[in-house]
């Protein structure tokens, strides 16, 4: 490479490298002022609008607050106390109703249950597919 090419690129790296280390100091060619991110603003306090109509509570009424956060979810979720279709009607008075000390029966030897044994067990360990492969036993 010619004397005078070499020089020419030299010049040019440090004149580029001058200009992009300007920026880094606190005067040069990118000097500007910048907000302080230290200093603090006092606001002015918030106001109710005047015509902000608020009624007090009313005797013996729940304040709103006083939801569980079980029930907020709830309605939340389902959207609260509804009224039941003629069907859950229907369903419901076929149903009956049921023992108050059903919980404590369920275990009683006079319960009827349903013995599901071996063939369930069967099914449960039957494998997954698309049932091309599959057999059946009778009396097993």
């Amino acid at each position: 490479m010619p004397m005078k090419k070499r020089a020419v690129l030299t010049a040019a790296a440090v004149a580029t490298g001058a200009l992009l280390l300007s920026g880094c100091g606190s005067t040069g060619l990118f000097n500007r002022d910048r907000p302080d991110e230290f200093a603090v603003q006092r606001q002015a306090p918030l106001v109710v609008p005047p015509d902000f109509s608020l009624s007090p509570p009313k005797q013996g009424e729940p304040r709103p607050s006083d939801d569980t956060l079980q029930s907020q979810t709830l309605d939340a979720l389902f959207g609260g106390p509804q009224a039941r279709s003629d069907i859950e009607k229907t369903t419901l008075g076929l149903a009956g109703t049921s023992s108050p000390a059903i919980r404590s029966v369920v275990g009683d030897e006079n319960t009827h249950t349903v013995a599901k044994g071996q063939v369930t067990r069967q099914i449960l360990a039957a494998p997954q597919g698309d049932g091309r492969d599959a057999q059946t036993v009778i009396g097993g």
